[in-house]
């Protein structure tokens, strides 16, 4: 198991700055501040062009050469695949959520709980693997696929509309407004937009990954 890279390095007398490898995120940790989308709107402004496909080589580039040693970078990998709609995104948030309760660090826990990957995960199922975006103008959903989850479900506020409840399965998306007086809510996915009545439901079929 070479997760602990540095430790092993560090114990031949070596160290992991000599070579091109991480124990955990380090250029990724971009992808999990900032959507692809804002992130080239970022390196636009710095005179750099980010297209789709140079993030995702990026994305390539770094996940076969961290060896994930952190707690959080499962977590942070999650987000970052889920960002660019691939599925092993639930495998990196199924390792966040064991991190303690399987100690898969192999001693870790005793000297402490993880508590940012411990809140993080809650985190990357609500947002990360939703592509959940809370906006002024509207709701924004940009659900990653995920073969191996056969479904879940949990409430946000958004604006006044408390109790809005989601419920994602493969390929369908339901949302569930609770009774108000407020507007109605405006729900904007990649390739749709839909608005829903306070007291009424929409099921949203999603596109194949």
């Amino acid at each position: 198991d070479i997760r602990r890279l540095d430790r092993i390095l560090e114990a031949e007398g070596d160290t992991v700055n000599r070579y091109r490898a991480s124990k955990q995120a380090d250029a990724l940790m971009l992808g999990y501040l900032f959507p692809p989308a804002e992130l080239a709107r970022l390196f636009r402004r710095l005179g750099h062009d980010l297209d789709d496909e140079t993030w995702h080589a990026t994305v390539e580039h770094y996940l076969h050469r961290t060896s994930h040693g952190s707690t959080l970078s499962g977590l942070v990998h999650g987000w970052v695949l889920a960002r660019v709609r691939r599925a092993e995104a639930w495998s990196f948030c199924q390792e966040a959520l064991r991190s303690d309760v399987a100690d898969i660090q192999g001693g870790t826990t005793a000297e402490g709980i993880h508590l940012g990957a411990m809140a993080g995960t809650l985190d990357l199922v609500q947002r990360g693997l939703t592509g959940l975006e809370p906006r002024a103008e509207a709701l924004w959903l940009d659900p990653a696929p995920l073969p191996e989850l056969s479904s879940y479900s949990f409430t946000v506020r958004y604006h006044e509309h408390w109790g809005v409840a989601m419920r994602l399965s493969p390929g369908r998306l339901r949302i569930d407004v609770p009774e108000s007086e407020e507007p109605p809510l405006r729900i904007l996915l990649p390739d749709r937009a839909v608005t829903i009545e306070p007291g009424e439901s929409c099921t949203l079929e999603l596109p194949p990954s």
